[in-house]
């Protein structure tokens, strides 16, 4: 039996799923994906503080998903999709998986259907 999954995670998958799993850190990064942008810029279109959107630039940073540089006074934050690289690969071995799943209960639904008298036995 092939252990999908086991030996092929890196280690920091882990961080990238536990990114990934805050909506604000989500639109966060899909802000980014158009361009750098500031603590302030991505605080605007929501209803936290800045320094909890600093919170989660911190954990999106330690996942590697954004890098946070220096520019005079500002410290625009950018997106670094390189490590989504790695859940993708992660979750590609799981695409034969879900075929022969729906496939079964596709076969099962259609049993289902074809049953004579269920519907009758019922009333």
């Amino acid at each position: 039996m092939e252990l999908i999954g086991y030996n092929t995670a890196p280690p920091d998958l882990d961080a990238i799923f536990a990114a990934l799993a805050d909506p604000t850190r989500r639109a966060i990064l899909a802000r980014l994906a158009r361009g750098e942008a500031s603590v302030t810029e991505l605080a605007a279109p929501f209803s936290i503080s800045q320094p909890a959107v600093s919170r989660h630039l911190r954990v999106l940073q330690q996942a590697g998903l954004v890098r946070r540089e220096v520019d005079r006074q500002r410290r625009p934050a950018r997106l670094d999709a390189a490590p989504m690289q790695a859940a993708v690969a992660w979750l590609e071995e799981f695409r034969d998986f879900w075929p022969s799943r729906l496939g079964a209960l596709d076969a099962l639904l259609q049993d289902l259907k074809s049953a004579p008298g269920k519907d009758a036995e019922n009333d």
